[in-house]
């Protein structure tokens, strides 16, 4: 069973990388060895599961990971790394920081806590950067996240053939089964989280709604602006029957709220962003049933 969260992807075409690191990724991309897509988010979750089961337990690995998400449009490598390890350090550091201390050394142990802290530390002052091409959320999707997509680009797949497909080069991926999937340019996500910006900022800018999509588009600024960014559903999918995974078009909506409130239809603006509100939070709230 993949963990229940989502995952926003930043995929940089091979050109974007050092030419050390394009031999390894163009080397990689040939390989019958790796992960393939269909596959790779389990192969990523049961890497980090047996780091946590381990005794004593690795809450972070000892090297980068070398493997990555891949897409190719047309004769384009597009490359979206793991970073398994940065993305570990920089998740133990939010849990040490809201964790109580004696609650997170029943996790991991003091001394275990505290090197990979000191490694971390080490890796900072290096100066290497702290950029994630991957971001997660656990048990529901940001609202913010929608705003880079249009309805259209949505791949979704309800364990056969896909029920709807974009026609774009870049959406012809192996999936696994069950699958919600959003792809689009870097242009395109830029302009939309610009536009949504603009919009917050005139009628709402003190809420925490335009802290969240600044967040966003300071984000996608981060990377190539040929690159490919996808919203990956992962393993929230199984949270969702069929009907309700049909049903959802919550880029559809977001946008729909956006456009209302720029326009005056303040009702129809609240009645679309309630819509996603709501049903993320009914799915969110999953994670404390029993």
């Amino acid at each position: 069973m993949l963990p229940y969260a989502a995952y926003l992807r930043v995929y940089e075409p091979l050109a974007a990388f050092s030419p050390q690191d394009q031999k390894i990724w163009a080397a990689y991309a040939e390989s019958r060895d790796r992960p393939r897509r269909a596959g790779a988010l389990g192969v990523e979750h049961g890497e980090a599961v047996r780091r946590i089961l381990g005794v004593p337990p690795a809450p972070a690995p000892e090297q980068e990971s070398r493997n990555a998400y891949l897409r190719r449009v047309e004769d384009v490598l597009y490359v979206c790394p793991w970073q398994s390890r940065l993305r570990s350090w920089l998740s133990f550091a939010t849990f040490r920081g809201s964790t109580p201390v004696k609650l997170a050394h029943r996790f991991v142990p003091q001394a275990i806590a505290e090197q990979t802290a000191d490694d971390f530390d080490r890796y900072k002052r290096a100066g290497t950067s702290l950029r994630t091409h991957i971001r997660s959320s656990t048990w529901h999707v940001p609202t913010s996240w929608f705003a880079p997509f249009d309805s259209t680009e949505r791949w979704l797949v309800l364990g056969g053939e896909p029920a709807e497909v974009a026609e774009q080069p870049a959406q012809a991926v192996a999936a696994p089964a069950r699958t919600m999937l959003y792809v689009t340019s870097m242009a395109q996500s830029r302009r939309r989280v610009a536009k949504a910006l603009g919009v917050i900022r005139r009628h709402a800018p003190d809420t925490a709604a335009y802290t969240e999509f600044e967040d966003i588009g300071r984000w996608l600024e981060e990377f190539h602006p040929h690159s490919l960014v996808e919203l990956d559903y992962g393993g929230l999918v199984h949270l969702m029957d069929d009907k309700t995974l049909e049903a959802d078009q919550s880029v559809a909506e977001l946008a729909a709220a956006l456009t209302g409130l720029d326009n005056g239809q303040e009702e129809l603006a609240f009645a679309m962003y309630q819509r996603v509100v709501l049903r993320w939070r009914s799915i969110q709230g999953l994670q404390s049933a029993n």
